[in-house]
């Protein structure tokens, strides 16, 4: 099974190759733009990343598969109402997989890979973790709902999608009430902060209002820096993937105390003994 966002790719590489060429027509001294190192390796987590979804992806459908079997109803696709609970369900669910990949620590090990430039741009938007496993089941209960499968996959893929163009900063503020309901560039430059003040905000895919619903919401104001509050200096790809989950590893065994090898795994990154108040 091919994922729906590899038949993208090509568009993906050309409007990367387009903003890259931008910069050296049309340079801003607000903007930080493209290192060729940075880009390589945000590339080839890309490219790492589709090598594991395709297998894991056919295990996946197996399982929207199963539940979906045994769910109480199965809602119709020539249903409009079903493509819009679909549209809010896939939504909400990817903020919830966002906003834990971010408080949990052994869940930031994989997320953290799409943190770790300290450049904001659409190669960004592809530099994504080669450990996919750990989104499943914020998707299940969708099955369980009785929207079929290949929906669930579709709306997936739109998702995906519209968060490419999100990873810019070419583009500035839009029209108030697209700001107010929507996710934009502007949102997602401050979730792609490491200022203390845009830390853990704005979590959302396509809409931003769950976060002004759950008040995860901050507006772009100071300049933001991007990466980690501790970058990792490094372009290699196998270093990027995984430096987490080895930091994690480190801390468990070092623990001497289940709770704190507990604290390590799923307290929020920079979690320690005695930070629990």
């Amino acid at each position: 099974m091919i994922p729906a966002v590899v038949y993208a790719i090509p568009a993906f590489v050309l409007l990367v190759v387009v903003e890259a060429v931008s910069y050296r027509f049309l340079p801003d001294d607000d903007e930080r733009g493209y290192e060729l190192r940075d880009t390589v390796t945000s590339m080839s987590m890309g490219a790492g990343s589709q090598v594991v979804a395709a297998p894991w992806k056919a295990l996946t459908i197996l399982l929207y598969a199963a539940l979906f079997s045994v769910a109480p109803w199965h809602l119709s696709p020539s249903s409009a109402g079903t493509w819009l609970l679909l549209f809010f369900a896939d939504d909400l669910a990817y903020y919830a997989f966002h906003r834990a990949h971010h408080r949990v620590r052994v869940l930031w090990a994989s997320h953290v890979v799409h943190h770790s430039s300290v450049r904001f741009n659409l190669s960004t938007a592809l530099r994504q973790s080669w450990t996919p496993m750990t989104g499943l089941p914020f998707w299940l209960p969708l099955a369980l709902l009785g929207i079929p499968p290949w929906m669930i996959l579709l709306q997936q893929a739109v998702s995906l999608f519209y968060q490419f163009f999100l990873h810019t900063e070419r583009v500035d503020k839009l029209w108030r009430p697209v700001e107010w309901v929507f996710n934009t560039p502007s949102h997602h430059r401050v979730h792609h902060g490491s200022n203390s003040v845009y830390l853990d905000r704005n979590y959302g895919g396509i809409l931003i209002v769950w976060d002004r619903i759950f008040r995860t919401f901050e507006p772009e104001g100071e300049r933001v820096e991007y990466g980690l509050t501790k970058n990792i200096d490094t372009h290699n790809p196998l270093r990027v993937a995984f430096h987490e989950f080895a930091a994690v590893w480190r801390d468990v065994r070092a623990a001497r105390r289940w709770r704190d090898r507990a604290g390590h795994l799923f307290g929020p990154p920079g979690w320690a003994p005695g930070t629990e108040g």
